[in-house]
């Protein structure tokens, strides 16, 4: 896989998703790549934090002060989302990684624990097949999609505003084997 395009895709799908974000918080251990997707917004804050101590880095957040969180890397922990949603205002968003979409035991637990916080649950494909999950208390990633905002950005390789509604297309066995835990 090109490298620009996980970072892309993770980073502009929810920035272009989210009405008005201004504070972000990106929990990564590789998070340069991003970082040089996030440049793209200069009227934004973000936070870069260690994915090795997740959860002590996420009980020191204040309450409510993310508008989007990217979280780039792997986590069923009920407690990790219990202090997600605390630290996330009540329209944020958040994009993760998750387990194979082919793990659908795994990715059901996890599905299970995010809807007792996000409306919104939805897998988006990259191009080697593999997906990200983004979850949102209030806006939905095709339907208020902020075509002006991924049409004016600048610089990047793979992302654009078709590439971001086509992302969220899913074959017909992963509908039947999420019917009822993904929430579009």
């Amino acid at each position: 896989m090109k490298t620009f395009i996980y970072p892309e895709m993770m980073t502009h799908v929810a920035m272009c998703t989210h009405k008005n974000p201004r504070s972000v918080m990106i929990i990564s251990n590789q998070s340069d790549l991003i970082k040089v997707e996030m440049g793209r917004y200069r009227e934004v804050d973000t936070e870069y934090l260690d994915a090795n101590n997740l959860l002590t880095a996420l009980r020191d957040r204040a309450d409510k002060e993310s508008d989007v969180l990217l979280l780039d890397t792997l986590s069923d922990d009920s407690a990790v989302f219990a202090h997600v949603n605390r630290i996330l205002k009540d329209d944020a968003l958040m994009v993760l990684k998750h387990p194979d979409l082919d793990d659908v035991s795994a990715n059901t637990k996890l599905m299970q624990i995010l809807g007792n916080y996000f409306k919104i649950i939805m897998p988006y494909h990259l191009e080697d097949g593999s997906t990200l999950l983004l979850c949102s208390k209030e806006y939905h990633p095709t339907a208020d999609l902020i075509l002006q905002r991924s049409d004016l950005l600048e610089g990047h390789h793979y992302y654009n505003c078709d590439i971001h509604i086509a992302a969220f297309a899913m074959p017909q066995y992963i509908r039947k084997n999420y019917l009822g835990i993904i929430r579009n």
